[in-house]
């Protein structure tokens, strides 16, 4: 094989005194340097002249997803494979007669471009990750588990490809090898594919969205989640600790979605009042003129009295007959009270279900039910319009001769014996 050199030095160094051999490994070095000089010359042209123009470029469009490229660094990334390019080439011409050193040497410059195609590519995922974040489809379709699938499928290629360059061995034989290997595979990536599973059924399913209220009390999850990853979900509680539950526990476990309430514009109020049943009486003629007084009872207990007199003197039954005659109770006016008064509340959603009701009488008395939607999704908000509703109650009751269930306390027993 004839030796070939970029600058060839043998004959001026020979006559400078050098033995043959010295001479021409000395010149070899020369024309090393040369190379390494060009790839360095190729680098900076590229950084300093190329990407500055690509920068000055993507900064006049009005397109963000260049920008996120740019900001990623992926085409600085890409701009090393050439100065690498030119050194795998240019040895070949200046160590044809050392083809153990040029092999070793393209081998390790050709790894170290897997590696840059490698990282390359990782930093084009992230881009393309955070340039769909920033679509609206990602709240409710995340695909960063997807992502760290296609990163492991891609160092996974890196890595046979760089074994079968240090071991010289075909990728295909490296493959067929590993396929001996699978059951072990799927044990050490067990959780992964399990969380791969579980991100696609999330995802098809639209079970979490970024940004959703879940509870998950197994796991001590009240809050928001935050990120939605192969292997992991994290949630935000509203204390602000985050808490790291695992993909698949979404789908194999119960949680609550609190994303339908957010979405319908209402928050559930749901509480009772227990009255004491001793309380409960048939209204007479003074109750009757008191309620009468109460501004959004007046048209009520009006037409309300009118039917049950009328519906008496039919049937001949005087009004004060507490057995055979329809009369009026102050609990089911206070009911009617309730459903008056939270109607013209600001604050209530009409348009949602909207339900007062008496519950089962038990033990501790007979509860009275509020069932309504408040118009504020705001925690701090919907607690305070929930607060004020049953202040103002619980301080009304005594108004209808009605009493509050309670169980006596050490002042009652005080007050009883003295």
């Amino acid at each position: 094989m004839g030796t070939k050199y970029i600058i060839d030095l043998t004959e001026l160094l020979e006559r400078g005194g050098l033995s043959g051999k010295l001479a021409n490994l000395s010149n070899v070095a020369v024309n090393l340097l040369i190379v390494l000089i060009i790839a360095w010359i190729a680098d900076f042209i590229i950084r300093k002249v190329f990407i500055k123009i690509l920068i000055k470029l993507v900064r006049k469009t009005t397109t963000t997803w260049d920008d996120i490229l740019l900001e990623k660094k992926v085409f600085v990334r890409l701009a090393h494979i050439i100065p690498a390019l030119i050194v795998y080439n240019m040895i070949e011409i200046v160590l044809a007669d050392y083809e153990g050193a040029l092999s070793f040497l393209q081998s390790v410059i050709f790894i170290y471009l897997i590696v840059i195609v490698l990282l390359a590519t990782d930093t084009f995922l992230n881009s393309l990750q955070h340039i769909y974040e920033t679509l609206p489809i990602s709240r409710s379709r995340p695909i960063k588990g997807f992502i760290q699938v296609l990163k492991m499928v891609v160092y996974f290629i890196a890595v046979i490809l760089i074994l079968s360059v240090i071991l010289d061995k075909s990728p295909s034989k490296l493959l067929a090898g590993l396929g001996a290997m699978a059951a072990i595979l799927l044990l050490v990536f067990k959780d992964t594919i399990l969380g791969f599973v579980a991100s696609i059924q999330l995802s098809a399913n639209r079970m979490v969205h970024i940004g959703d209220w879940i509870t998950m009390p197994n796991h001590g999850a009240d809050g928001d989640v935050i990120e939605v990853t192969l292997n992991t979900v994290k949630v935000q509680n509203f204390d602000k600790t985050i808490i790291t539950i695992p993909t698949y526990a979404l789908v194999s476990e119960s949680f609550k979605n609190w994303r339908g309430m957010q979405e319908s514009g209402g928050r559930r109020i749901k509480r009772h009042i227990n009255i004491d049943m001793k309380s409960v009486i048939f209204c007479d003629s003074n109750l009757i003129e008191k309620f009468g007084n109460i501004q959004i009872l007046k048209e009520y207990i009006k037409g309300k009295q009118k039917e049950l007199d009328e519906y008496n003197q039919k049937l001949g039954i005087s009004g004060t007959d507490t057995i055979n005659a329809r009369r009026l109770t102050n609990i089911g006016v206070f009911r009617k009270y309730i459903e008056f008064y939270l109607t013209n509340h600001p604050k209530i959603h009409n348009d949602m279900t909207f339900l007062v009701r008496q519950l089962q009488p038990t033990d501790k008395g007979i509860p009275i039910e509020i069932y309504v939607f408040s118009n504020s999704l705001d925690w701090a908000k919907y607690e305070n319009i929930q607060s004020d509703i049953f202040d103002h109650l619980l301080a009304v009751i005594p108004e209808f001769d009605l009493r509050v269930f309670q169980n006596p306390s050490g002042d009652d027993f005080r007050k009883a014996f003295g």
